[in-house]
């Protein structure tokens, strides 16, 4: 079954309701480089909101460590996430465990950085360019998600209701990551698009052998 993440939560009753619909993961985006950002007093409130086996993250890039630990102390995420030119070191001192996303957009090129954080505890795969934010609604060549890596792989980028499925057959990832595509508008998530993806994602499942 692939795991669904839903992203950039700004509102309680966004999470809640993704929670409701299926998702296994709610993400919470601390930088200031993102239109999704959450502040901490939020964060706090979406968390205590979700019920129990919905998995809260946190994103950062390029964030100072001191933030990443106020941020842990305060929302306790149960998953990391880092979107910078974070090193595999760096990322595994804070204690939970972490994904990092890997830029995409460069094709092919991309393919060395999988291999370059070993204590990562998943991978997410996301159609931005190296340097840039998530969320850029950046679609990737999903053939290009390798199949030998230990790691499960977390496909990002470009995904909605109508191409969830195409990704997942030609992908096979763990899990899909999705923000702007269940959105009406930046941190706004619209029922109706979240519905669907994740009825979506549900379906193409259904067809996997």
């Amino acid at each position: 079954m692939t795991r669904i993440k839903c992203c950039g939560m700004t509102r309680v009753e966004d999470a809640v309701l993704a929670a409701e619909l299926g998702a296994d993961a709610i993400g919470l985006i601390f930088t200031t480089r993102s239109r999704r950002q959450v502040g901490i007093e939020q964060a706090r409130a979406i968390v205590r909101a979700l019920p129990p086996m919905v998995t809260a993250v946190a994103l950062f890039m390029d964030e100072d460590a001191a933030f990443v630990d106020e941020v842990i102390a305060a929302v306790q995420p149960a998953l990391l996430q880092f979107h910078g030119a974070e090193r595999d070191d760096w990322c595994a001192q804070f204690g939970p465990p972490y994904l990092k996303a890997i830029a995409m957009g460069e094709g092919s090129e991309a393919l060395p950085r999988l291999r370059a954080f070993p204590q990562a505890a998943g991978l997410v795969l996301d159609g931005h360019g190296l340097g840039e934010a998530g969320g850029s609604s950046k679609a990737f060549d999903w053939s290009l998600m390798p199949r030998d890596l230990a790691q499960p792989l977390i496909l990002a980028g470009g995904l909605h209701a109508g191409n969830v499925g195409e990704a997942i057959r030609v992908a096979r990832p763990w899990g899909v990551d999705v923000s702007s595509g269940i959105e009406s508008a930046p941190g706004i998530k619209d029922p109706t698009r979240l519905a669907a993806f994740l009825a979506a994602v549900r379906a193409a499942d259904a067809t996997q052998t």
